[in-house]
């Protein structure tokens, strides 16, 4: 129970930490007179994903890589598979031509890459992150460079201008925030899968990453509510192509990430292939462009037999 606690405390505080980072970086930017286009793609992109880098990297760091590595490729087969399934359930979902120009190709690259670099010898390298990273780098270029009106699209209306001594204030406690919440989730599930006598595999798998993609499953679900525009596919793409380029790149980086449990090549990693692959023929069979519920059905089935295997 008092794992369970923990964890539960470590996601709310990564949330409200991620969410004041946010409004400060992008006041910052603001007052800088950073162009908003950049700000979209470099602050807010960095900054919404903080909770999961912060996490995978304490994580890796505490000598528990399986938990890093399965927040990164639970949060991907989480975010295709259980936000995306349970969103379009509530409403159908516009499908933008950027999806098939650069989001699909740009997930499926990072996806084969990450694959491919974990299967050749069971470690994420440093060299290997770094290649990740730069790749990041390059599909930001292109997204500034040549796709700025898709870009565009996505950007928050509420971006706020703060008082200087409120962005410093948010500043702190956000840091604070993902610092504290990353240690008592990152300690609360490695005690909760000794405790249960599970892998950390399973506990990172199922509910770190679950837990970190629950405030985009509620936005995701508010957003269709209200009609809005705030969510689309490119949002979520756009996410598992930076939890891997970015995320487990850093993660890399800083400590590499050693596979020690064979069910992540074997079963978890390909899942997480199907996913991505599978997307594009479901966005394909419809013929306006759309995806509605059945598409929505079909995945949210899929994450639940990918659940009961791992469990």
């Amino acid at each position: 129970m008092i794992s369970f606690l923990f964890i539960l405390a470590g996601l709310g505080l990564l949330v409200v930490g991620g969410n004041l980072l946010l409004k400060a970086a992008v006041s910052v930017s603001l007052r800088l007179s950073i162009p908003k286009i950049v700000v979209g793609m470099t602050v807010v992109s960095f900054a919404t994903s903080l909770p999961e880098l912060v996490v995978s990297v304490n994580a890796a760091l505490a000598g528990s890589p399986s938990i890093a590595l399965g927040n990164v490729v639970g949060s991907n087969i989480a975010n295709l598979g259980l936000v995306l399934g349970v969103t379009l359930l509530v409403g159908s979902m516009e499908v933008k031509r950027s999806f098939y120009v650069t989001d699909w190709p740009v997930m499926m690259v990072a996806s084969v890459l990450l694959w491919f670099f974990l299967y050749n010898d069971g470690v994420l390298q440093r060299p290997e992150g770094i290649i990740l990273f730069l790749l990041l780098g390059g599909f930001l270029w292109y997204l500034l460079k040549v796709q700025q009106p898709a870009v565009e699209d996505e950007l928050p209306e509420d971006d706020e201008l703060l008082s200087p001594l409120k962005n410093l204030a948010y500043l702190a406690v956000g840091i604070v925030g993902l610092w504290l919440g990353s240690e008592w989730l990152v300690g609360g599930a490695i005690d909760l899968a000794q405790t249960f006598g599970v892998s950390d595999r399973v506990i990172g798998i199922t509910v770190v990453s679950v837990g970190t993609s629950i405030p985009e499953l509620a936005a995701s679900v508010i957003a269709m509510f209200k009609k809005e525009k705030a969510i689309s596919l490119g949002n979520l793409v756009g996410s598992n192509i930076f939890n891997i380029l970015g995320v487990l790149a850093i993660t890399g980086l800083i400590q590499p990430i050693v596979v020690d449990d064979p069910q992540f090549l074997s079963s978890d990693v390909l899942f997480m292939l199907g996913f991505a692959l599978v997307l594009l023929p479901l966005v394909l069979a419809s013929k306006k462009r759309e995806l509605k519920y059945w598409q929505g059905l079909a995945l949210l089935a899929g994450y639940l037999f990918f659940i009961y295997q791992v469990v």
